[in-house]
C-alpha cells in the first residue's frame, strides 16, 4: 500500500470516528442518560484538558522542567496568576501575562 493511500484511509477512518461519537449524542439524546457521578467528572473535563495544554508549556524547556529564574513563560504566568486573584478581570490578567512575558524576554 502506497504512502498516500495510507494517508487517505488513516483521514477517513478518523473522520468517520468523529462523526461517530460526536453523532451519538445527536442521535441517543434524552434517552441516554448518564449516571450523575460521571456527570459531575464530567464538569471538570475541560479544566483538565486546559491544564495538560498549559502545565507543558510552562513549565518544560527543551524537554526537560524548568523550574528556573530563567523560565520567562513559568514567571509571567506566576504575575498573571497573582493579577487575576487581585483583580478578578480576565482581560487584565491576559494584557498583564502579556507585558511580563514581552518585558522579560527583552530585558531579562
Amino acid at each position: 500500500m502506497s504512502g498516500e493511500l495510507a494517508s487517505w484511509i488513516a483521514i477517513v477512518g478518523i473522520a468517520l470516528t468523529s462523526i461517530a461519537t460526536r453523532g451519538s449524542f445527536v442521535i441517543f439524546g434524552a434517552r441516554l442518560a448518564l449516571p450523575p457521578l460521571v456527570e459531575q467528572a464530567l464538569r471538570f473535563a475541560p479544566a483538565a484538558v486546559l491544564g495538560a495544554i498549559v502545565a507543558p508549556a510552562l513549565l518544560l524547556k527543551g524537554g526537560h522542567a524548568d523550574l528556573s529564574a530563567g523560565n520567562h513563560r513559568l514567571i509571567a504566568a506566576v504575575l498573571a496568576g497573582v493579577l487575576m486573584w487581585r483583580t478578578r478581570s480576565m482581560m487584565a490578567t491576559i494584557a498583564g501575562g502579556m507585558v511580563a512575558l514581552t518585558l522579560l524576554r527583552l530585558y531579562a
